[in-house]
């Protein structure tokens, strides 16, 4: 396959890993006797940090990741991706209403309080009563919940739903603390196996069962974060880097490399109130004008791959019928032109300001340039951006869904009714045939109108991986990219 970066934009990025791994070399190789003392506390280097602690209203992925961690729900998937008990087991009683009945043996709350019955029909009422949610909309078919006793909650449905189990990933608050309407955002009270001790310049969590800490620290560089890995500043790092940064750590003796093939999702979101990318033609033409394979194999890690829908072919509701859409930017400039678009058509592209984002946008930008898209790249840190991309202030951006399970995903992501805040229709896209396949579950028709509209422009699955240092054992990457192994991680003395 013929590499399509212009020879310019090659030489530049060949040349900065080759600056940049001089400096880790020179860097790394002060005496062993002058790094510092080994810190019992595991520090976990990632690249962005939480923003929301509560999972009612959690949406980015480190703040996904760590909810898992410092709650429990009612449910949870197996590696196939089927729904399988976690704090609760369940029955379906009739048609609409479902029994769940919690462990005999669960742990209390982070503040010693008992969780029972009341705490999870509290949580579920209030986030049916929220109106900023992102998530509320998923239970609005919710009629009723009934506690039975401390151990036993009824959920009743106002129309039958045999999906509804997979759903109840929210993590269960205690009762009294939101009737107080506690900041669960900064100072989360779950059951999980980790609780927070402090959110300053970083997050100190402890371990319940053994008292391990284990500490946070947001890295945004990729190199900083691989310094600090190879100096000891640093046990663990994951995901976020180019592919240079990941072979230079395969080569070193003291670091521990694993990987797994991915399935978190990333995308170019499209804004359809802009008048260009409300036609079809054009957001056909975006398709055609992204080489998306080249970009996987050249400048991606191990284990990544192409995508054309949010939920990957082998997954129950993946669809994999779907017709690759090639790299033609001849195509892509025909069809701007039958659309009556004066070119170059001028884009604005938002991304955060993590390297590897740039990078890829960066590439786009020279692929785009040869269909006649003039693509301008806006890099803002990551606050800013992901607040820009929730108002839809925006033309296009590149966000990654993580930790998808179930198809009801398209709904929240394209159905009319389900534009921010209540849910994350954040193109704002409405199609009254797409609304009525996602209410019948026609998973297949569905994601088939999805790839032919292009409500997005499906990119690739990230490979998954993590580095960690010889003494640390664990820990292995996960298809999702959760960090669920924090609960098993330790430290070998």
């Amino acid at each position: 396959m013929r590499y399509d970066l212009n020879a310019r934009a090659m030489k530049v990025l060949k040349a900065l890993s080759v600056v940049l791994l001089s400096v880790i070399t020179a860097i790394t190789s002060v005496s062993v006797n002058a790094l510092p003392e080994v810190n019992h506390e595991i520090v976990f280097a990632i690249g962005q940090k939480p923003i929301n602690l509560d999972p009612r209203y959690a949406k980015d992925a480190a703040s996904e990741r760590l909810n898992r961690l410092l709650y429990q729900s009612l449910v949870d998937f197996d590696a196939q991706s089927k729904v399988k008990p976690s704090l609760a087991s369940w029955n379906q009683i009739n048609t609409t209403t479902y029994q769940f009945s919690l462990n005999k043996s669960r742990e209390a709350f982070h503040n010693q309080q008992v969780l029972n019955a009341t705490d999870v029909k509290a949580t579920y009422d209030s986030l049916i009563d929220l109106k900023d949610s992102p998530h509320a909309a998923e239970f609005l078919n919710i009629q009723a919940i009934e506690v039975v006793d401390n151990d036993t909650v009824l959920f009743k449905l106002s129309k039958p739903d045999q999906h509804f189990p997979e759903k109840l990933l929210i993590g269960i608050l205690p009762k009294e603390l939101i009737e107080k309407k506690h900041d669960f955002a900064h100072y989360p009270v779950g059951s999980g196996p980790l609780k927070l001790l402090s959110w300053q310049n970083k997050l100190i969590l402890e371990r319940l069962s053994d008292g391990q800490r284990i500490s946070l620290i947001e890295v945004k560089d990729p190199t900083v974060r691989v310094l600090k890995l190879l100096h000891g500043e640093a046990d663990l790092i994951q995901g976020e880097l180019p592919p240079e940064l990941v072979k230079y750590l395969q080569s070193k003796s003291n670091i521990t490399l694993s990987t797994s093939v991915g399935a978190n999702f990333s995308y170019l979101g499209l804004n359809f109130n802009d008048a260009a990318l409300s036609q079809l033609k054009v957001r056909q033409a975006i398709s055609y004008a992204i080489n998306r394979a080249e970009i996987v194999e050249k400048v991606m890690i191990e284990h990544s791959r192409v995508a054309d829908q949010i939920l990957p072919p082998e997954h129950y509701a993946g669809n994999a019928e779907l017709m690759p859409v090639e790299y033609n930017p001849n195509k892509a400039r025909q069809l701007l032109v039958e659309a009556g678009v004066k070119l170059p058509l001028k884009l604005v592209f938002k991304t955060s300001t993590d390297a590897q984002r740039v990078r890829f946008a960066t590439i786009m930008q020279a692929q785009m340039a040869k269909a006649g898209i003039d693509l301008q790249i806006s890099s803002l840190d990551f606050g800013t951006f992901f607040s820009d991309v929730n108002a839809g202030q925006f033309q296009l951006y590149g966000l990654t869904w993580v930790g998808i399970k179930t198809p009801e995903i398209y709904a929240k992501v394209f159905g009319s009714q389900s534009f921010p805040p209540a849910g994350v229709n954040r193109g704002r896209y409405a199609d009254a045939t797409l609304d009525q396949l996602l209410a019948d579950e026609d998973w297949p028709a569905a994601t088939e109108r999805i790839h032919t509209q292009l409500p997005y422009i499906p990119l690739w699955y990230e490979g998954q991986f993590a580095a960690m240092r010889k003494n640390i054992i664990g820990y292995s990457a996960k298809m999702d990219g959760n960090w669920d192994d924090l609960a098993i991680i330790s430290h070998r003395q």
